[in-house]
């Protein structure tokens, strides 16, 4: 292998290894410096509940009203104030407000008049499925960041931490 090679090889995958440590930090920010919102979610169907080892999960806030003119693909931010027991929706902008102090969640318009906003998907343990779809309230909690961009933390079956539901069933 001649020189030039050999550097062309490392240089790109010191891109690579950078490329994802740069998405890594993006998100730990958002874990860290953002604002933990819970966000409720609507009832979902057991049976197509699962797909693979994730939860779909649908929200609340991503609902679209009908007479509000949106277009698939479309940025809109999502104002929220906290409830009793979640945040819910103060108004939807395609803009982000300058002044304004409350937290908020980007997204996407998607094709089904729902805005998709990155955190629809939740991985499970293999096998644990059944602890989602036998519960009667599913909430979840959501770090949102002062970009608007929002990571789960955690996800609530019917008011307790996911895994400890899950460790209390698999405990003897």
């Amino acid at each position: 292998m001649s020189r030039k090679f050999k550097l062309v090889f490392l240089v790109i995958v010191g891109a690579q290894v950078l490329l994802l440590l740069g998405l890594i930090a993006d998100r730990e920010y958002t874990l860290r410096a953002g604002v933990d919102v819970v966000l409720e979610t609507l009832p979902i169907d057991p049976r197509s509940l699962l797909q693979g080892d994730y939860v779909v999960l649908r929200y609340e806030i991503a609902q679209i009203p009908e007479d509000w003119k949106a277009i698939p693909g479309q940025e809109v931010y999502v104002y929220l104030e906290e409830g009793s027991e979640a945040w819910h929706v103060v108004r939807r902008e395609f803009r982000q407000a300058n002044s304004d102090d409350s937290p908020f969640v980007r997204g996407t318009v998607g094709p089904g008049r729902e805005i998709d906003f990155g955190i629809e998907t939740y991985f499970i343990p293999e096998g644990s499925g059944h602890i989602i779809e036998r519960s009667n309230d599913i909430k979840v909690v959501v770090s949102v960041d002062n970009r608007g961009r929002a990571v789960i933390k955690d996800v609530l079956v019917d008011g307790e931490p996911f895994h400890d539901v899950r460790a209390k069933e698999n405990s003897p």
